[in-house]
């Protein structure tokens, strides 16, 4: 089911590291969790070693990665225009934050006629960032084409795509320049590793090549995932 989610993200010195899991345990989290209309708070930390892909090497990834999540789009804007948003994030030195708007759209992996929960804890999150040549023809061939072949890979629990939402957002932290994402979940970084020897993994990354033209980053990064509110979400 369609959803809509805010994406924080911190990046670093990793020597910040320490001081920004501080942050999000005493000042963060605790803020996030009561926001108005929030139907869950995913928090993901990097897979620090043993994640394989033979394909894409982008190192460790952002030093906190956070889905807010909420119901509908209007439940998302008055959710993150609530003021204990911003004032968390003041919480925080030393490191560069964005915040994105996204719909969600999760699509069914082989087996599933409709897509299920997403309960893995293993997530590989991708993100194209712009420019592209055409950016919706980039975007409408992404959606009408790859998601089924990321589907194909074996032991693949979920795979979710983020549309940013190009509606105004709160202006305590910049957004993010994504075109478009995705996240594929595993139960494990050795499910994952077998996926990615896999041929339907190959087969993926010749369709990467045929994409519409992009000269903007696209970036992976192995994460793991813990949904940390509300008490209700926790089986979703």
């Amino acid at each position: 089911m369609t959803d809509f989610v805010y994406e924080i993200s911190c990046t670093g010195d990793r020597g910040r590291q320490d001081a920004v899991r501080a942050w999000f345990a005493t000042h963060a989290a605790p803020a996030w969790t009561g926001l108005p209309c929030l139907s869950a708070l995913d928090a993901y930390e990097a897979v620090e070693s043993g994640a394989r892909d033979p394909f894409v090497s982008d190192g460790r990834g952002p030093l906190l990665h956070a889905m807010l999540h909420f119901p509908t789009l209007d439940a998302m804007l008055r959710g993150i225009g609530d003021g204990r948003l911003a004032e968390s994030l003041a919480g925080v030195a030393d490191v560069a934050l964005t915040g994105t708007m996204f719909e969600r759209r999760p699509y069914p992996v082989t087996g599933e006629h409709v897509a299920g929960p997403s309960r893995a804890t293993f997530s590989y999150v991708v993100r194209y960032h712009r420019p592209a040549q055409d950016e919706a023809a980039f975007v409408a061939n992404y959606l009408a084409s790859h998601p089924p072949l990321l589907a194909k890979l074996p032991r693949i629990r979920s795979v979710v795509c983020y549309l940013p939402v190009p509606a105004p957002g709160p202006h305590a932290i910049p957004a993010a320049d994504y075109m478009i994402g995705n996240e594929v979940m595993f139960d494990s970084v050795d499910d994952f590793n077998a996926a990615m020897a896999s041929p339907a993994r190959e087969e993926a990354r010749r369709h990467f090549h045929s994409f519409p033209p992009f000269t903007g980053a696209s970036t992976h990064h192995a994460m793991r995932r813990r949904r940390l509110a509300p008490a209700q979400a926790i089986a979703s």
